[in-house]
Parts: structure tokens; sequence; C-alpha cells
């Protein structure tokens, strides 16, 4: 049995934020077939001892946990010329931490903050999920001084990053063809290969077991991290623009923002008539059950959306932005809004009962089942071809 390496920018344990999903489902597959051994940052206090579920899976373990504040790695990158994803997650203590890891046959390593600390001649595929850079890119488009300058900086230099590792690497992987395809335009070279995201659809069932969430009126829900600056843009977005129009069409309708770690902005949002803003809760299944519609109005989004296929899976009528609905084969299961009116009349019309809930789930379970859109990886970590039941 071959020994893998799985480097992680954030312990993938437990699954409740979306590249901890991908991490996590990605470890739970390679452990069904090789000795993973597990080095990774923990920026959440609870992260820092492993669950117990996580060391069943793995042959061991090391978290670091990481609370370097944004304006120290900022001033690290500006004196050493590093961009600042770099020196966010340059630790000694994981330095140590890689010095001491076991001898493997390859490595995994996921998010490109920690392909600084690649093993040297040991066989490695990078995981990149989306080209970062061009996030950074992106929001410097239509920030304000003095942010600018120093988003451009960041989509420069990263990306600069990005390309000489790819360059040296077995394999990058992200997680659409269209980011991979973004990742060659701007000079990613070397072997590229999509391995999508999928969906775990036997949990994420609408006839599975789990608590239900009571709740009147006619409920519009938004699911995320919601210390993720994007997410926080597009819950802001809707409840300021998008939900007044809709309460003055159907006064029954209510925004519930469900998700860990609301910063004091979405906090805010809660002040405004018909918005509720959850916070963490045990299980995000209950609040997708009681929509009537889910939305992901992302104005900032890049790659495969989970909270989408989550809401798919659940069988309820989606609404997506463009950006948040682009990497997903939907078949049309899904609507697409862009701009306040497109959005104000697709939210009524599925409270009005309008949409494709049934066939979206359907259309998940044939096309994003996890095993299927991960198996590209046996061959990448020369893993065993026969299947391995997790």
């Amino acid at each position: 049995m071959r020994d893998i390496l799985f480097l992680a920018h954030r312990v993938p344990y437990p699954p409740d934020r979306g590249d901890k999903i991908r991490s996590y489902q990605v470890l739970r597959y390679l452990a069904a077939r090789a000795r993973v051994h597990l080095v990774a940052f923990a920026d959440d206090p609870a992260d820092c001892q492993a669950h117990p579920h996580l060391r069943e899976l793995i042959a061991s373990c090391t978290i670091v946990p990481r609370r370097k504040g944004r304006v120290r790695a900022t001033l690290e990158a500006l004196a050493s010329g590093l961009p600042v994803s770099l020196t966010a997650f340059d630790h000694p203590a994981m330095h140590a931490a890689m010095a001491a890891a076991p001898r493997t046959d390859a490595t995994y390593c996921f998010s490109g903050q920690m392909a600084q600390y690649l093993p040297a001649r040991t066989p490695a595929v990078m995981d990149f999920c989306d080209v970062d850079s061009a996030k950074f890119a992106q929001q410097a488009a239509t920030a304000a001084l003095p942010l600018r300058p120093l988003l451009r900086r960041e989509a420069r230099l990263l990306g600069r990053f990005e390309c000489a590792v790819a360059a040296r690497v077995t394999a990058s992987l992200f997680v659409t063809a269209s980011e991979a395809a973004l990742f060659r335009s701007t000079g990613g070279s070397g072997r590229i290969e999509v391995v999508e995201n999928g969906i775990d659809a036997r949990f994420f069932d609408p006839a599975a077991s789990f608590e239900t969430v009571d709740r009147a009126g006619q409920l519009i829900v938004f699911t995320g991290q919601m210390d993720y600056q994007p997410n926080v843009d597009a819950v802001t977005l809707f409840a300021r623009e998008v939900l007044p129009a809709v309460r003055a069409r159907r006064p029954a309708a209510r925004f519930a923002i469900v998700g860990r770690a609301p910063t004091p902005a979405v906090h805010a949002l809660a002040k405004l008539p018909g918005v509720l803003v959850t916070g963490a809760v045990p299980d995000v299944r209950g609040w997708l059950a009681a929509a009537q519609v889910c939305v992901a109005p992302l104005q900032l989004a890049r790659g495969i959306q989970n909270k989408v296929l989550e809401a798919m899976a659940m069988a309820r009528p989606v609404i997506a932005s463009p950006g948040a609905a682009e990497g997903i084969d939907h078949a049309g299961t899904i609507a697409v809004a862009d701009g306040a009116e497109d959005w104000i009349e697709q939210v009524c019309a599925a409270l009005d009962g309008a949409g494709q809930g049934g066939a979206a789930r359907a259309q998940v379970i044939a096309r994003y089942d996890w095993r299927a859109r991960l198996q590209p990886l046996d061959a990448l970590l020369g893993l065993p071809a026969e299947r391995v039941a997790a």
C-alpha cells in the first residue's frame, strides 16, 4: 500500500464549508486505498485537535495552529517581495512539521498557499481548485484606493507563483474546464487536469432523516461561510436591492442567511424587514428543505459552488448568478438571474411554484457523484485501479 502526504491549508474536517468539503472528500477517497499522512493548518481553535473520525481515516496527523494576522502577513509580503497568500501561511512550525513528516510515495497538495511546502523529489499533485490569482485581479478591477494596487500586486505575484508550481508538479488540478482554460491562458503549463467537485446525494437527500426547520412564510435561503467577502457581498446585495421589491409583491417572503461566522455587516442585515441571520447551524439540510427557493447571487464566483449542488440535491428550486452557475452542468434545471430586476422576477416566480427541484436532484445524482469525480486521482497518484470501499 502506498503512502500519501496530504497537505492542506485548513484541517479537512468537519466538511462544513466549500474548501473543507472538497478536501475531506478527497482525503476520504485516498484513505480508502493508501496510507494518508495529513499535515495541515488550523485557523479554528476547535480544529487544533483532530476529530476522532478524521484520525480513524488516516495513518498520521500533524496540525499546526495558524494565527498570523492579515496586517502582519501584508507587511511581510511587502518586505519580501512575495504574495500575501504565501506569507500568510509561512510558519516556522509548519516548516518543522514538514521536516519531521514521514517519507511518502507521493504528495497531494490542497490549495496553492501550501505549495511552498511541497517536498523536493517527490511526485506531487497540486489541487489549485480555482485560479486564485484571477480572483485578486477581478477584485482589483472594482476596488478603491489604497486597496487596488495591493490587489493588483497580489494577482501578479501569485499568478507567477502558480505558474512556477504547475511547471514542476506531476499535475495541476482545477474544478472546472473553464478554470483550467483560464490558467492555461495566463501562462500555466505542465499537465493540467479537471477534477470536479461532487455531492454526497445520500446525505443531501430530502428523504433523509434530519431535524426540520419550521418557519412561517415563504422562505428564501442562502447558505455559506459568512465571513467570506463574496458571500457577504452577495447577501448584502440581495437583502438591500432584491428582497424589498420581492416583499412588496409577496409580503410573506423572508430571507434566511444561513452560515457560520457572520460579520458585523451581515448581522446588521437582520435589522431589515424579512431578513433572518442564523449564524452556525448544526445541519444545513433542515434549512434547505424548508426553502421555497435557494439563491446564490454571487458577483465574484469561480469554479463549482457547493451551495448550489447541495440545494439541487435537496430538490429545491435554485436561482444563481451567471458566475455561480457557470461551473455547474445543471442542464437547465436551475434558473440564472442577472441584474436586480431579473432577480426580482425570478424569485417571485419561484415563490409562486416555478422551478425544477426534482429535475435538479436527478441531474446531481447523474452527474456529480463524488467517487466518479475523484477517480482520475488513481492514475495521478499511482493508486490501485480497483475500487476500495470508503
